[in-house]
């Protein structure tokens, strides 16, 4: 058979095409998984049918379970769906430490610089970035402060929270590298030393750097307002025993935090859904955001004053498992609970997101892990 340069170019294009397809046509379908694991992991849910949610198990890469499960809001009954959208809360947290290492590659800082290079003025000596990073920096919660003096019919955002810190100065709690304490304001601290040294807005620096090139189209940092015109979002629930049901979360004026505190950036706000974090996931394995050493940095727990190691990196906890090293985290807002777990010496992924703050979730997850330990 004659080739004829027309053909020479056409069969790659039809390679990538068919390619395309197939990868779309599985993403949508039902991967194949050993009917033993489906059964098992269709009976964790069956014992909790109250759980509104999505699991997404995936193994090298591929989802092998990914369900849904309850509803998207409970007042409509509208069933929840896999491609729904989920406040991931302090998820969020491993995106921020990426802006930051990438920023070091870049050469716009050292992990080792202290903070007062960046933020000018606050009250507190000799933390550097990489006590942020490890939540090693005994910094007072600013969340705390802004409570306390904070008028919540304004909407408050980094600076604003800067300046309360050194308004009202609250001691710190240790010195600094002494002790792990899991710290939200040393994460709003790093989402604007990335701003100051990138030149970018920190929502801005994350769409242009991950969720726009990776394809994650459902994933990014949205203002309340943003989301109520989300067609797609899952609905935080709380239970409500006196009336015996679900109802959302921004019901209680106890939870008004995530708005009048709706423009902080760095500890949270990154809403997404299963399968955008499963493409996260495979980017990490690529190597392509940052360096494979210092992306081995983020996953290496940070080592105490007195020597002893913590169990975070930067922006993962961490922890061994007979399956190898896992870097993981969880998030909790309002009526959401979230779980991002990544075997990454086995190449396993669980993903669970959920919007009614089931109190069965820690034992979901562990039931869970169980499995994939097997």
């Amino acid at each position: 058979m004659k080739i004829s340069p027309a053909n020479v170019l056409i069969k790659p294009v039809l390679i990538i095409f068919l390619a395309t397809f197939i990868f779309s046509s599985c993403r949508n379908s039902k991967h194949p998984v050993s009917p033993d694991m489906e059964v098992k992991l269709d009976k964790i849910f069956a014992s909790v049918p109250d759980f509104s949610g999505v699991l997404l198990v995936a193994e090298k890469g591929k989802p092998v379970y990914h369900k849904a499960f309850g509803y998207k809001s409970f007042l409509t009954k509208e069933p929840m769906e896999t491609s729904a959208i989920f406040e991931l809360a302090s998820v969020s947290k491993q995106f921020t430490a990426m802006t930051i290492m990438q920023m070091k590659e870049a050469g716009k800082l050292s992990f080792d610089d202290p903070i007062d290079r960046y933020i000018p003025g606050l009250p507190y000596t000799g933390i550097t970035i990489r006590h942020l990073l490890t939540h090693t920096s005994g910094l007072p919660d600013y969340q705390e402060v802004m409570d306390k003096h904070w008028d919540k019919n304004k909407v408050a955002g980094n600076a604003d929270n800067i300046a309360y810190l050194i308004q009202y100065h609250p001691e710190k709690h240790f010195e600094p590298g002494t002790k792990y304490e899991y710290s939200n304001t040393g994460f709003m601290l790093l989402a604007s030393i990335t701003e100051k040294v990138s030149g970018d807005d920190f929502i801005e620096f994350c769409e242009k750097r991950f969720f726009i090139p990776s394809k994650m189209t459902s994933t990014d940092i949205r203002t309340i307002d943003q989301k109520k015109q989300l067609k797609n979002l899952a609905i935080g629930h709380i239970y409500v025993k006196e009336k015996q049901r679900y109802v959302p979360a921004d019901s209680f004026p106890q939870f008004n935090y995530a708005i009048w505190l709706g423009n902080r950036k760095g500890p949270g706000r990154v809403s997404s859904t299963s399968a955008d974090l499963l493409k996260w996931d495979r980017l990490l394995y690529a190597n392509t955001l940052v360096k494979a050493e210092t992306l081995q940095e983020a996953f290496t727990p940070a080592r105490l004053a007195n020597g002893k190691l913590s169990n975070y990196g930067f922006g993962w906890k961490i922890k061994e498992t007979k399956k190898g090293k896992v870097v993981w985290h969880d998030g909790d807002n309002p009526g959401y609970a979230t779980e991002f777990i990544r075997y990454i010496d086995a190449d396993k992924t669980i993903i669970l997101l959920c919007n009614n703050a089931h109190e069965k979730m820690p034992e979901i997850l562990k039931s869970v892990e169980a499995l994939m330990e097997k």
